[in-house]
């Protein structure tokens, strides 16, 4: 495993977000949803994820979750991409969401 310094984990703009919708994405090559997140100042932003496998697009809104927002934008098909949503894969490979276990703020960052 390489190192990084301090400086280097706070170039990352990791933020908390919150869902504000959820919908299919059939134009992915890998199953996923589209997700609008509200960032708080940081904006609302778009993106994809591959989460199919343990949510579905009515459960997401409301849901607050960690993206990295400081990447640059990804064009996936004639979607675009705004931040990185972030997660774990499990035993199976399919993904878990980054989240808090209380609300905070949108827009805050990991520390």
């Amino acid at each position: 495993m390489d190192t990084i310094t301090w400086h280097d984990f706070e170039q990352v703009e990791l933020r908390i977000g919150t869902i504000l919708e959820a919908a299919e994405f059939p134009e992915a090559r890998k199953p996923a949803f589209k997700v609008r997140v509200d960032f708080g100042e940081f904006g609302i932003k778009w993106s994809s994820a591959q989460i199919t496998k343990h949510y579905t697009i009515d459960e997401l809104p409301g849901r607050q979750i960690v993206g990295v927002i400081n990447f640059p934008k990804k064009q996936i098909g004639k979607f675009m991409s705004e931040f990185l949503v972030t997660g774990f894969a499990d035993e199976n490979g399919d993904i878990v969401l980054a989240a808090v276990d209380k609300p905070v703020p949108n827009g805050s960052k990991l520390i």
